[in-house]
């Protein structure tokens, strides 16, 4: 089995790609086998996007905090490790922006895709599902979008429920909405398509992200599932992908 090792710039991912290098040799990825991630959640999610385009599973190893996406980090039966992984695919949201100048902007989401208010002024907007107007007015800090693997994430920071990976669900999360007041936001099959249009955007502007990739000024923006684009994640089976989002679900 041939690696190519990914390491966050930190002290601790680069240590321990000295250490592993020294134990298992580094491939170039045009002739790797799997891409093994090292560093956090955010490592793995950057190496999501820029690995998006080659057909390689990806293999976490946690040094960072949470390590959600990524297995513990140990040093020694690491190509046994991988040949036994349960293996998950994944897909992300496409997202397509037009700003208030009508320029358009387009990226993809592994986590969500969350609209913010700029200012101090709260963001009105008007949602649709499948091009059927579902809420003409809502007024809140925000919404977002998320995908099954995003919903443990800022989804469930913002109260929004954790999705299991085959329930071909995506959760729709208000950040403090105002209006309609308690609003919980909506649960959308995966072939659905969201689109939310900005009210006033010139006086109450709104900022569109997918995940790290942020557009300010926002107009509208465009969702849907993309399912010509996958990643495949690998768990150690003790610790699975499935079992870690139980865990979430039923956490104290």
């Amino acid at each position: 089995m041939k690696i190519h090792f990914h390491a966050s710039n930190r002290k601790r991912p680069q240590d321990a790609f000295k250490e592993l290098n020294k134990l298992y040799e580094h491939h170039p990825i045009g002739a790797a086998d799997v891409i093994v991630v090292l560093g956090g959640d955010g490592a793995m999610l950057r190496a999501l996007h820029e690995f998006t385009d080659i057909n390689l599973p990806l293999y976490g190893l946690n040094l960072g905090t949470l390590g959600f996406l990524l297995n513990e980090y140990k040093r020694k039966n690491l190509i046994d490790r991988i040949a036994a992984a349960q293996s998950y695919k994944i897909h992300p949201l496409r997202m397509n922006v037009t700003d208030i100048n009508g320029k358009i902007f387009k990226h993809i989401a592994y986590n969500e895709v969350s609209l913010l208010r700029q200012t101090h002024s709260s963001a009105k907007i008007m949602i649709f599902v499948n091009d059927e107007v579902r809420m003409p007015l809502l007024v809140c800090d925000g919404i977002m979008l998320s995908t099954p693997v995003g919903s443990t994430a800022y989804n469930s920071s913002a109260a929004g429920p954790i999705i299991p990976l085959s329930a071909n669900i995506l959760p729709l999360t208000p950040i403090s909405a105002f209006r309609p007041r308690r609003w919980p936001g909506a649960l959308l099959p995966n072939t659905s398509s969201v689109r939310f249009e900005i009210i006033n955007p010139k006086e109450r502007p709104v900022s569109a992200s997918a995940d790290t990739y942020e557009v300010r000024n926002i107009a509208s923006v465009d969702i849907h599932e993309a399912r010509n684009l996958h990643a495949t994640l690998l768990f150690d089976p003790d610790n699975h992908l499935e079992e870690r989002i139980y865990q979430e679900q039923f956490a104290p």
